[in-house]
């Protein structure tokens, strides 16, 4: 077995520990901060596990929300079995299924 590192995002649930259920409630906060996002950024921020996160944005949460990185951020170990071919060159073990691809979806009126 191969070991990898994955993580847990929590900002969603610290938002809801301060009574923040809108994403928007997050960019005047970040603003002040000297953060700017868009609403579409910050919702992703808070929807979805970043891949690539400033130190200003990650300084910026951990103030308004009064926590530190290690509250947002729940590093875990994941166990990924890697397939190995049988004696007839099969792959025995479990499909490899590949990676996520970013996608961006355009509105009509944005073409």
């Amino acid at each position: 077995m191969m070991k990898r590192m994955g993580f847990d995002w929590n900002l969603r649930r610290l938002m809801a520990d301060h009574d923040m259920y809108q994403t928007t409630d997050l960019v005047p906060l970040l603003a002040e901060y000297g953060v700017h996002l868009s609403r579409e950024q910050v919702f992703r921020l808070v929807t979805q596990p970043p891949q690539r996160l400033s130190m200003e944005t990650l300084a910026a949460l951990c103030g308004i929300l009064g926590c530190s990185p290690a509250d947002l951020i729940t590093v875990r170990e994941v166990r990924r079995q890697v397939a190995k071919p049988t004696a007839s060159g099969e792959v025995d073990g479990p499909a490899v299924v590949p990676p996520a691809r970013k996608v961006r979806v355009r509105r009509p009126e944005d073409v």
